[in-house]
């Protein structure tokens, strides 16, 4: 057993003193009550005492539940927060996240325990990083749930009781001992700040059967030694009542009797003071008892009153915020419908614009966008490969038939329908270039045939003039 709590203490002062890199929750604003994170452990928090970390708001004693929340760590190495149903929250990156669900943690993350108080900001505000263990040591929380050390600390052994210790004893109970001479001015040790919680958080029926258990236990046995004290008187006088003839060794038996008797005696006179001091501690005990219920039942209704304030300025300030809302949704719909109007109105007008300028600037002969628009002597305009093919059959014009005597290029229609073909779609776009490239191959073959036919003239004019 010596080997195995040498080997504990080592081990967790290997792990005190190692440059490993560990997790921890750093308080934002101080340089200390950082919250670390033990691997392949659930490491609880809230303001129970059955927690790994303790926190006690000193603003709102209810802004922290009893278990308010866990961290674990994951098979791959990554840790999750969960939200134990708490009562206000757990705060990732800002958002709420959902009770009983775990969630995802990065390094850097902020961690938000609760919701701040008007004027303020939210008391436990925290952030998750790694860094050495010997760096953020003095930083730590100290002190930790009682059954998180006990994981450290070597397990102690039950001592088995002998025959004369299961026996009355005379002993006092440690809630009594003292180093005091006079022991009758003995008063209890004090406890230590996590058994003084645990004893404040106990229920009242469990302190009072406490109280019974030990009363009764004394009751016992100062019944016991009364019954050995009055067996042991009887012995005494039923050996001095015989003859002293009968049996030499019978003064010896009675000196021995007499002496446990005078021992059992002064034994019972002890256990009486005890029970009296016992009963003096208990009515002290209970009338602290009920002081400091006193103070926490006043001190849990402030509490309530302060967070029903809370409350009511929280339903106030959501129904300014609702208010809001629908009033910024009313504007986004008058907004939206104004949007709406003004879109068709433009369309329709796009529309209208289009229709004119398709009706106004398409050449009545082949149907199609002006291709090197001509304006005719009388005014009309044509595409001056559709006039000039027409020319070749009637020399007026297609529509008021009026002798065509000039012709000329306009320019004007020419950019004003290469502006509109911009924004024509794709297939309008291939097919009109498709007509210009067809138009220019069959003016070049014109032009040839017609330079054939000039020189052929000529050729034969030139004959005939010979002749």
């Amino acid at each position: 057993m010596d080997e195995g709590v040498t080997t504990d203490c080592c081990s967790a002062e290997e792990d005190d003193c190692s440059d490993s890199e560990v997790l921890c929750l750093m308080r934002v604003g101080k340089t200390s009550d950082w919250l670390r994170l033990f691997e392949n452990a659930e490491v609880t928090v809230g303001r129970g005492v059955e927690v790994t970390h303790q926190l006690l708001s000193s603003t709102c004693p209810l802004m922290i539940s009893r278990l308010h929340c866990s961290f674990r760590q994951k098979e791959d190495g990554q840790w999750t927060v969960t939200d134990k149903k708490s009562l206000n929250g757990v705060w990732v990156n800002g958002e709420r996240i959902p009770a009983e669900q775990p969630h995802l943690l990065q390094l850097g993350d902020s961690i938000q325990l609760g919701v701040p108080l008007l004027g303020t900001k939210v008391e436990f505000d925290y952030i998750l990083i790694q860094r050495p263990l010997k760096d953020i040591k003095p930083y730590l929380v100290k002190e930790h749930r009682e059954d998180t050390k006990a994981a450290h600390t070597p397990r102690k052994f039950k001592r088995k009781l002998g025959v004369e210790e299961v026996e009355p004893s005379t002993s006092k109970h440690k809630l009594y001992r003292c180093s005091s001479a006079d022991k009758s001015f003995a008063k209890p040790c004090p406890l230590s700040p996590v058994k003084a919680r645990r004893q404040l958080s106990h229920t009242q029926p469990e302190e009072t059967l406490f109280r019974q258990l030990h009363s009764l236990e004394y009751s016992q046995n100062i019944l016991l030694l009364r019954e050995q004290v009055s067996d042991t008187q009887r012995q005494v006088e039923s050996l001095e009542g015989e003859p002293r003839q009968a049996d030499p060794l019978r003064g010896e038996q009675v000196r021995e009797l007499q002496g446990q008797l005078e021992a059992l005696r002064a034994k019972m006179h002890r256990m009486e003071m005890l029970e009296k001091s016992f009963s003096e501690t208990k009515r002290q005990l209970e009338q602290k008892t009920q002081q400091q219920e006193e103070l926490m039942k006043k001190q849990l209704e402030e509490a309530l009153q302060e967070q029903k304030k809370v409350i009511d300025e929280l339903a106030l300030s959501r129904k300014g915020f609702e208010e809001i809302i629908l009033a910024k949704n009313k504007e986004l719909e008058v907004t939206k419908e104004e949007k709406e109007k003004a879109r068709a109105q433009k369309e329709e007008v796009v529309t209208q614009v289009t229709e004119v300028l398709e009706n106004e600037l398409q050449c009545i002969i082949c149907s199609e966008l002006f291709i090197e628009a001509v304006i005719l002597n009388c005014a009309h305009s044509f595409c001056c490969y559709c006039i000039k093919q027409w020319r070749n059959k009637k020399d007026e014009c297609p529509i008021c038939r009026q002798a065509i005597q000039s012709q000329t290029r306009c320019l004007a229609l020419d950019n004003c329908i290469d502006r509109m073909v911009e924004n024509l779609s794709l297939d309008m776009k291939a097919r009109r270039q498709t007509l210009i490239t067809e138009r220019k191959g069959m003016r070049c073959v014109l032009m040839a045939v017609c330079s054939h036919r000039h020189s052929y003239t000529c050729t034969f004019s030139y004959i005939f003039i010979l002749q």
